[in-house]
């Protein structure tokens, strides 16, 4: 007997693979059930975090609103707020310890999210370890290859292959792990990303992926064409401009300008914390010979 359609296979397929505004404008979906409909505004309140329509998303789901949404809220005011991030850890805990609700798996995909934000992957395992949902168990891909941990993010990774190995999730998860071993796998997740732009629109997160597999194989020249053009759909997208900063110092190119809209735009990046503490060292070790 065939199984109920899944209304929200396009929708859910959209926002995995970063077409956001896609997602957006077809989220109008007739006859989802309750729980479905849940799950689809937080799909599209999570398609506009990755937006940066922070303020939108929290001045709609108010407190009535189902315990994924109150996450997805959180989400929202964490991001757009880092110099409260304290207080939002802290009312994301208090969900977290309430055992009616704690166990839910958009509140744990959430926390997920948050901590490996905060650079705390023990507390983010705590939550998203158990799995129970494609999305967890791609998290988890995630944050085992943060901590270097191949090992463990290629048992997730199998454990997807189980469930549906032609998940977008479980392809892009691939795709992560490939890059993350390096070596002869870099062509593997090519061909992932490649097969991606062959079967849905281009966007900035399907070009991101093609570029970095070039960068790894030296090819900077590529790199920086699907970087542009990925920088075209999105001058603001941190991953691209970050990748842009790479890649020029690579073809021996400046690459200030967009290290200063990464700071403009994402001032709590990785690579934006980095130089700023190398350029903190230099201006030490100038002062200490001055």
């Amino acid at each position: 007997m065939a199984g109920n359609p899944d209304h929200l296979f396009s929708l859910r397929n959209n926002f995995y693979l970063g077409s956001y505004q896609v997602a957006i404008n077809n989220s109008d979906i007739p006859h989802l059930s309750a729980d479905d409909a849940v799950e689809r505004d937080c799909l599209v309140y999570r398609s506009y975090i990755a937006l940066g329509s922070y303020q939108l998303v929290i001045s709609e789901i108010d407190s009535s609103a189902a315990t994924p949404l109150q996450a997805v809220k959180l989400l929202a005011l964490y991001l757009s707020n880092p110099q409260d991030k304290e207080s939002t850890v802290s009312s994301l805990k208090e969900l977290l310890a309430d055992p009616a609700i704690g166990n839910n798996a958009i509140l744990r995909l959430i926390a997920g999210t948050v901590f490996m934000h905060e650079e705390d992957y023990n507390e983010a395992l705590k939550h998203t370890n158990a799995g129970g949902t494609m999305e967890l168990h791609a998290l988890n891909v995630q944050i085992f290859i943060k901590i270097h941990r191949s090992d463990y993010a290629e048992r997730q990774l199998r454990v997807m292959q189980q469930i549906d190995e032609d998940h977008t999730l479980t392809q892009l998860a691939n795709a992560w792990l490939n890059l993350a071993v390096g070596g002869s796998k870099i062509q593997e997740a090519y061909l992932i990303f490649q097969d991606f732009s062959e079967k849905y629109p281009m966007t900035g997160l399907i070009l991101n992926g093609k570029a970095v597999c070039c960068m790894h194989t030296g090819n900077f020249d590529e790199a920086e064409t699907l970087l542009l053009e990925s920088l075209n759909k999105d001058a603001k997208d941190p991953e691209t401009l970050a990748n842009l900063v790479v890649c020029s110092l690579h073809l021996g190119k400046s690459s200030s300008r967009y290290l200063s809209q990464l700071k403009l735009a994402h001032p709590e990046h990785i690579l934006v914390k980095r130089a700023s503490s190398a350029e903190d060292s230099f201006e030490r070790a100038v002062q200490s010979v001055a």
